[in-house]
């Protein structure tokens, strides 16, 4: 990073933690930290030093990279050309909370991308420390590590060592996914950036795949969707019981008793999914489960029907997504969820939801 990017970077964190609160003081660290590690992805492909996996992968990333620009319409600009090594598992931990019988999300709101329902750190422990803060204060909370994140445009993000466990298909398709979100992002909705970014991923995946020729690695995605689906399946159906139950005029005892029960049997009806797809039951849906652990899910894929649907609707032209989808951003809120709610109604129906 050159010096004058150094400083517009400090320049403008700086200003965010002075318009917000302390929080900042770390996010405007981290963020440097993140920044000032970027190394050219062309340089490492040329060092004689790049270990063979590493050339591998940053070739992928490169080849995934012009394919977004030439086949998905996603912005061509710096973002993703440059390579950090944080040396660390995760670049930032999220927390999400919730109350005890509730299942609104805490939100938190700041300058520049609104109110979203996780407060993210680039240190677990600093994370860890906020989490207590909330359960002391009575609520559900889940602290969860990040492997990548987008700032929207704003720095030319780069690929991060922590992207670098996911296998090839899960590498590639975040890329798409952090890059949608330099398309359409709008305040103070998580739920429509978020299921907009992952149904530019969804479908920008299987245009990658279908374009390599490898038809395996497609069946094992689509294998893979169809078990996240399920899983989705059994947590909203969870959540609409606990809806309910906290609905009720009921004594707090019992009402702990209710959701204690129905989130056993959550976990268990997860295991036995992941048991029939062969897969191991070691998931964070089966491990001390409470209303905050159960709204990343909801965040990341409650609205993707409804964006599937209008892709379906535009013939597969994903400009016109993006037209249509930049469209209904701009409705007030609640016309916006019932033109969702109405897409993704649809899209049910069709069967291909």
């Amino acid at each position: 990073m050159n010096s004058y990017s150094a400083l517009r970077t400090v320049l403008t964190l700086c200003l965010t933690c002075l318009l917000a609160s302390c929080y900042y003081v770390q996010a405007t660290r981290g963020q440097i930290e993140v920044l000032s590690k970027r190394e050219p992805i062309d340089e490492i492909l040329e060092s004689p030093d790049t270990q063979a996996e590493l050339r591998r992968r940053l070739s992928l990333v490169q080849e995934a990279r012009q394919f977004s620009i030439d086949e998905l319409s996603l912005p061509d600009n710096r973002s993703y050309r440059a390579y950090s090594d944080l040396e660390r598992d995760f670049v930032v931990w999220n927390v999400f909370a919730a109350p005890e019988f509730s299942l609104d999300a805490r939100e938190w709101c700041y300058p520049i991308v609104g109110c979203v329902s996780y407060r993210g750190y680039f240190s677990e422990e600093a994370a860890k420390r906020e989490a207590e803060k909330l359960r002391q204060k009575g609520f559900d909370v889940a602290v969860g590590g990040v492997p990548a994140y987008s700032t929207l445009g704003n720095f030319n993000d780069p690929v991060l060592n922590t992207m670098m466990r996911w296998d090839d298909v899960k590498l590639v398709s975040t890329l798409f996914h952090e890059l949608a979100h330099q398309v359409l992002y709008i305040k103070d909705d998580t739920a429509f950036n978020e299921s907009f970014a992952t149904a530019v991923e969804e479908i920008g995946i299987e245009r990658w795949l279908a374009a390599r020729g490898k038809p395996g690695d497609m069946d094992g995605y689509r294998a893979g969707k169809a078990l996240h689906r399920r899983l989705v399946g059994l947590v909203n159906a969870a959540k609409d019981d606990l809806a309910d139950y906290y609905a009720r005029n009921i004594d707090a005892d019992t009402m702990r008793e209710l959701k204690s029960a129905r989130l056993e049997l959550l976990a268990s009806d997860v295991r036995a999914e992941l048991r029939a797809a062969g897969r191991g039951e070691n998931h964070w849906l089966t491990i001390e489960l409470n209303n905050a652990r159960l709204l990343p899910m909801a965040l990341y894929d409650r609205k993707v029907p409804a964006f599937l649907a209008l892709y379906a609707d535009c013939e597969s032209d994903l400009g016109c997504l993006y037209e249509e989808a930049a469209q209904i951003s701009k409705l007030d809120r609640q016309e916006r969820d019932a033109r969702l709610v109405e897409l993704a109604a649809r899209q049910r129906g069709s069967g291909d939801g």
